[in-house]
């Protein structure tokens, strides 16, 4: 199968089966978002979403983080991944958010990369989520399902593969689509155990048609 049919096969499937798909994370706000995209670096959205709440409570806005102590947010963020990190990084999002951008979160990619603790991923999460733009956010779902069901072969880095996926997804669809890869890796596709048997994807997967053929040789 050529890879601009299995882009389009892959595509109908998540379209007619996944009509709606949205990120996990809850948020009222472009600073709220931020915040928990910040949060959710190699860390669950279940967990960050038990944080976000008295964070949220405690410091409602940019404006009011700024002037937080990276202790005090240590204290309210300590049960998720890398909390020293990620305080020290939310302190300095907020000062600079408030300094440089009027508490404004910005829509552009590399504007956003400017904030602390914002790489590549964040941003695009939050210019495809916030500002609808057509920018897919590679984590390690999307990388890891994408070379998977053979939408991307040889990539060797997320910035690779966020290239070919952007390459072959039509534009309008390529918002939707980081959250379509994201859930089928994170509820189907999963990383030690995929579950290839119940799996709508998998006539179009090339994962599963090598796993296939493995297992007639065996036999």
């Amino acid at each position: 199968m050529r890879k601009k049919e299995r882009f389009e096969k892959i595509i109908a499937w998540f379209q007619e089966n996944m009509p709606v798909a949205e990120t996990e994370l809850n948020y009222t706000n472009p600073y709220e978002l931020l915040v928990a995209v910040i949060l959710s670096a190699q860390c669950t959205d279940k967990r960050v979403n038990q944080i976000t709440p008295p964070l949220f409570d405690k410091y409602p806005t940019a404006f009011d983080l700024s002037h937080a102590t990276q202790d005090d947010i240590f204290d309210l963020i300590r049960s998720c991944s890398y909390p020293n990190n990620k305080a020290k990084h939310l302190l300095g999002m907020a000062k600079m958010l408030v300094e440089d951008f009027k508490e404004v979160v910005p829509d552009d990619v590399k504007e956003l990369q400017k904030l602390p603790g914002v790489g590549r991923k964040t941003a695009n999460v939050i210019a495809s989520v916030v500002y609808d733009k057509p920018a897919m956010a590679v984590d390690t779902h999307v990388f890891r399902v994408s070379e998977r069901l053979g939408l991307t072969t040889k990539s060797k880095t997320p910035l690779e593969t966020e290239k070919v996926l952007v390459s072959y997804i039509p534009e309008e669809l390529i918002a939707t689509a980081h959250h379509w890869i994201i859930l089928h890796g994170r509820y189907v596709c999963l990383a030690r155990k995929p579950k290839c048997k119940p799996c709508g994807l998998k006539e179009y997967c090339r994962y599963f048609q090598r796993e296939e053929k493995k297992n007639a040789k065996a036999k």
